[in-house]
């Protein structure tokens, strides 16, 4: 195949045209960097989002047909109603991004019921819910795409997080596992994404000088992770290429883990 067949053959791989995809938490700093990155691989775009109005902001920026979709994840009506929204606009989901979470510091003697409660509905029951609603027209199609967002949290026992975080991200490595040996043979693949130390809000506003200073010593690499990187791996995974792949934990945490 000549150079210029070649190229036009990778890039028709790598292209997301025709697809549609959600992505949960899609207004904050790593989910709008997805959103971004999947809309320029071609892909129309649900923005689920606990704020409408980023949201909306969001898909505007956007264009492409990207929707905003408004969302309390805490709330299962709300998070059916949403993906209602979703099916009654696009007609079917292509790949769902469960990148939605919310961080509790806290450790198991100071974290109450309703907090470990809270994070699990929001980390992992809302991503199930979407995932077993989402579902039925991939497999249809005999495509689709699960990505989870996991964390590094999960792998190292809560050493740059509290009990109830870490183990609603530990339960969303399970989902994706599940979800994989479920539906390999149907054209679906399910895979995790395990950052550590994204530059995002959870480390710029809710860490103080002194505990980012600490944290960045320990990454081998030197820096915070992107959220840009992180969108660039989702991408990676959702693209025709990465069919592959599935039922796997990609770590990015800057040599802090290795597996």
């Amino acid at each position: 195949m000549p150079p210029s067949d070649q190229a036009t053959e990778n890039s028709r791989l790598q292209s997301l045209e025709g697809k549609t995809a959600v992505v949960t938490g899609g207004a904050g700093a790593i989910g709008s960097a997805i959103a971004v990155e999947l809309a320029r691989a071609g892909a129309q775009v649900a923005v689920m989002d606990l704020l409408p109005e980023a949201a909306e902001a969001l898909a505007s920026r956007i264009g492409h047909g990207a929707v905003a979709v408004g969302v309390d994840l805490a709330v299962e009506s709300s998070t059916r109603a949403a993906a209602e929204k979703v099916l009654q606009h696009f007609g079917s989901v292509d790949i769902l991004v469960n990148n939605a979470g919310i961080l509790s510091n806290h450790k198991m003697a100071d974290t109450s019921i309703e907090e470990w409660r809270r994070v699990n509905l929001v980390n992992v029951e809302a991503a199930f819910l979407l995932a077993q609603i989402f579902l039925p027209g991939m497999r249809s199609k005999r495509w689709g795409r699960v990505i989870n967002i996991s964390s590094y949290a999960a792998k190292s026992g809560g050493l740059t997080a509290g009990t109830a975080y870490s183990v609603s991200k530990s339960a969303m490595i399970g989902l994706t596992f599940s979800i994989a040996r479920e539906t390999a043979g149907q054209g679906v693949t399910s895979n995790a994404i395990a950052p550590a130390y994204v530059m995002s809000p959870m480390v710029s506003e809710q860490l103080n000088d002194e505990q980012r200073a600490a944290q960045l010593a320990q990454i081998p690499v030197g820096r915070f992770c992107e959220p840009q990187e992180v969108a660039h791996t989702v991408s990676f995974l959702a693209s025709p290429l990465a069919g592959f792949i599935t039922g796997e934990v990609i770590d990015m945490n800057g040599g802090l883990h290795f597996d």
